[in-house]
């Protein structure tokens, strides 16, 4: 486990801050949650009704869909981990964001009808009604934790420590700041807040981003030679001989802990629950005004997913060579203790970007957009907790329940989600790799319930009884296998599998539990749940679309072409 060193990097980023940055900062935050309790205030005289609150109204079109899925997705665990990864392994983590670019696709071309057409509040909801109230209990219950644990805590710690890196601010003030802040709109406005905030902070997120490649790129330039050039020679791998043996810049690699094959195999078990099975994430397209508003805001999703890997990676690979051609001193990079040697923590890449690059003023916006990533995962996991807590748990014990009480009982939900995810985020310093952590707990939480979803969804025999053992079983698996990575403790063979093929195998290991239980015993269905699965794939591209340019088919077949050509490209 590595250990950090004190470099005294907070006296150095409070210095490095202008009043301009901080004048910027204070006019973000109280704009934002000027806009977000006005969202949710504007209708204050007439009665609000819960579809209004956690689901917007169903009054979502397109262009906010779509930007508010990719702000939620990009939390500062992203900025961090994706800014590191460029410094230390160049391109390759941009799998992450490319392959999620078809799980957008699937969810855009299959799973949002189903999710529309149900007219479904919850994706325990959805469950219900393909399979049994069991099963909605089930991943009411996965679905609360996963979001206080990964959306949430996680989120707000990393966020915290690079506050810290770059402005000095204390961590426990920093979790305990953003979280109240970001609660107080979220509570107050709802999906209707949440979305519209999220809009604004996609913009104001990849203005930052430009911001940071932009000094990147002109750095890099300053010494004279070509940018282009200096990339990609830094990208070089040698061996012990001197030869080159790889290059950052290779997207495709075929050893290492994420071969090819492990993203090509692995990726679809993470990315079909994350985009296509997590509350969190898909309650955006559950607002959606209609059916078509609902595929294209998750396909116009997938074409802004193209951009990480140009404004967050490789803006890290060019610092790195930045670093290493001493136009900016490696003295600058903070240091750990790994094994008892000092090596550079990477971990900071992000904060000592914007520290060393930027101008002042920038730097306020660019500390902007950190907290745009932050406060817009936060936002959305708090509402779907809301959702959860109000329509799959309390309202199943207090079925008469109105609309009024089920907006009370959300936003308490919502303070209490808030008030829990602050005191594990102050206990996750404790682990050696964040972000090992929050891969390893998303890898295991995937797997049954992607296995779950794509079965119910393609197969018709898929049984309820199938699902509630695969649910229950995956649930008691995946919580045996978190406190053995916790706990330092190996598995023999099995530690030594690459992450995402142990996800793949975990989910072939559900898929073939359903197979067999289905089997012995199909799913007897009812009316609702005969409209709840696709014959054949193809049966999908059948439905009604827009015309021209905005038919979510159109649109597919060109996001595809181009994935095509970047991987083919980067290969």
């Amino acid at each position: 486990m590595a250990k950090s060193i004190d470099m005294d990097v907070n006296a150095e980023a409070v210095n490095s801050i202008g009043g301009i940055d901080i004048g910027v900062i204070i006019f973000y935050i109280v704009g934002i949650i000027a806009v977000g309790c006005w969202a949710g205030m504007r209708n204050k005289n007439k009665q609000e009704s819960a579809k209004d609150y956690f689901l917007a109204g169903g009054t979502l079109k397109w262009p906010a869909i779509g930007l508010a899925l990719f702000a939620t997705n990009i939390s500062t665990v992203h900025l961090v981990s994706l800014a590191q990864t460029g410094f230390d392994e160049g391109l390759l983590s941009g799998n992450y964001e490319w392959m999620a670019v078809f799980t957008l696709i699937i969810l855009g071309v299959f799973f949002a009808p189903f999710y529309i057409r149900s007219k479904v509040t919850t994706l325990p909801d959805f469950l219900e009604k393909r399979y049994s109230r069991t099963c909605r209990d089930w991943l009411a219950v996965m679905s609360v934790v996963s979001a206080i644990a990964i959306h949430i805590a996680f989120a707000l710690y990393t966020g915290a420590v690079v506050l810290k890196g770059m402005f000095g601010f204390p961590i426990l003030y920093s979790v305990i700041g953003v979280a109240i802040l970001t609660g107080i709109y979220t509570v107050v406005g709802g999906l209707m807040a949440v979305v519209l905030t999220e809009s604004i902070q996609t913009i104001v997120l990849l203005l930052g981003a430009c911001f940071v490649t932009y000094f990147c790129w002109t750095k890099l330039g300053s010494s004279g030679e070509s940018v282009i050039d200096l990339i990609t020679s830094h990208a070089q791998i040698k061996n012990e001989a001197g030869e080159v043996v790889d290059s950052k810049l290779s997207m495709l690699k075929s050893g290492g802990h994420s071969p090819w094959y492990a993203f090509l195999l692995g990726f679809p078990v993470l990315g079909i629950w994350y985009w296509c099975a997590d509350q969190t994430i898909v309650q955006r397209v559950l607002g959606a005004k209609d059916e078509n508003h609902a595929r294209v805001g998750s396909i116009f999703a997938g074409f802004i997913k193209i951009l990480p890997v140009f404004i967050f990676i490789l803006p890290g690979l060019m610092f790195y060579a930045i670093v290493q051609q001493g136009i900016i001193p490696e003295s600058a990079m903070p240091t750990k203790l790994v094994d008892g040697k000092e090596v550079i923590d990477s971990s900071q890449t992000y904060a000592v970007m914007i520290r060393e690059l930027l101008p002042v003023g920038l730097k306020g916006v660019v500390a902007a957009a950190l907290l745009s990533a932050l406060m817009s995962t936060v936002s959305g996991a708090l509402n779907s907790i809301s959702t959860l807590v109000s329509y799959d748990i309390y309202k199943r014990f207090k079925e008469d329940a109105d609309d009024q009480h089920l907006v009370k009982v959300g936003r308490i939900a919502c303070v209490a989600a808030t008030i829990i995810s602050i005191i594990i985020s102050l206990q996750l310093d404790r682990f050696g790799s964040i972000i090992q952590g929050l891969n390893t707990l998303i890898g295991y939480i995937a797997a049954p319930i992607t296995a779950v979803f794509v079965m119910g969804v393609f197969w018709k025999k898929a049984s309820s009884k199938a699902a509630v053992i695969t649910l229950a079983l995956g649930f008691v698996v995946s919580l045996a296998l978190m406190v053995f990575s916790f706990t330092g403790v190996t598995i023999p063979v099995w530690s030594e599998v690459p992450f995402l093929m142990q996800a793949f195998y975990l989910c072939v290991f559900y898929v073939i539990i359903i197979a067999i239980i289905s089997t012995i015993n199909p799913h007897e269905h009812t009316e609702e749940s005969e409209k709840l699965y696709w014959n054949t794939p193809f049966e999908a591209l059948q439905g009604e679309a827009w015309k021209g340019i905005g038919n979510y088919k159109t649109l597919s077949a060109v996001l595809v072409c181009i994935m095509l050509v970047l991987f083919y490209t980067f290969r």
